[in-house]
């Protein structure tokens, strides 16, 4: 029986991914910074641990608690939308150090492993504004930027220890907890300068064409993990899969 390790597994994409997962027989470690044992349901496949994906020292308590596992799923994010100009270098290092160098450090940390058995997964979770061009998240954009440029480059540089990395790029939204998590982060990051552009994105933003659920995206990273093909991108959403395939 296979296991996979989650990281932002409390909520949204994860906390489906973990589901999923589980629904198909796996043994899932799922990550959360501050653990929360009633997200899930109780089963004997399940260990539900804590993890902050900054802190070096947290990534090693876990992997010396949790056991060898054959997936990773970097799926930990946070999220900032605003005006670049008002958006304070701060913040753009703190969205960079969850997004991107938690990442790697997670990444870096787990391929001893599987470099040694010759086997293992690692997705990495980024987003469709990859695909296109988003107004307001010019620093989100670049922080899931670099993790795609980083997964392609990894996929071939591990190809000759037989482990594979993946890339899930899910589409817009709504329902995720991106907001809600940011919006201590993202206040004042609108001037007035930029509000009327704002409002007409944001407008949009509220009648979106397509929308991508929590599902979609647990399916994707299932496929994901288990594909042998070579494939490397899997869009989630019917938006992601649009913006893809015009790429």
């Amino acid at each position: 029986m296979k296991t996979v390790l989650i990281t932002g597994a409390s909520s949204g994409y994860g906390l489906e991914t973990a589901r999923h997962f589980l629904a198909q027989g796996w043994n899932v470690i799922a990550t959360m910074r501050t653990p929360r044992q009633d997200v899930l349901p109780r089963s004997e496949r399940l260990r539900i641990l804590a993890l902050d994906v900054t802190k070096p020292e947290s990534i090693t308590a876990l992997l010396e608690t949790c056991g060898p596992f054959d997936v990773l799923v970097n799926n930990a994010g946070i999220g900032v939308v605003g005006a670049f100009e008002a958006t304070p270098m701060a913040t753009a290092r703190e969205v960079f150090e969850t997004n991107t160098f938690g990442v790697m450090a997670m990444t870096q940390a787990v391929l001893p492993q599987f470099r040694a058995r010759k086997s293992g997964v690692v997705v990495n979770v980024t987003s469709s504004v990859t695909l296109a061009r988003m107004p307001l998240a010019a620093v989100y954009t670049a922080s899931k930027a670099a993790i795609e440029g980083f997964t392609g480059s990894l996929a071939f540089e591990l190809e000759a220890f037989h482990v594979r990395v993946k890339l899930v790029e899910p589409g817009y939204a709504p329902t995720t907890r991106f907001a809600s998590n940011g919006s201590q982060r993202m206040e004042g990051l609108i001037p007035e300068a930029y509000a009327p552009f704002a409002e007409r994105v944001f407008a949009a933003f509220a009648q979106p064409a397509a929308v991508t659920r929590e599902t979609d995206v647990a399916e994707a990273v299932w496929r994901a993990a288990v594909d042998t093909t070579g494939q490397l991108r899997f869009p989630a959403g019917a938006d992601a899969v649009a913006l893809a395939q015009a790429r």
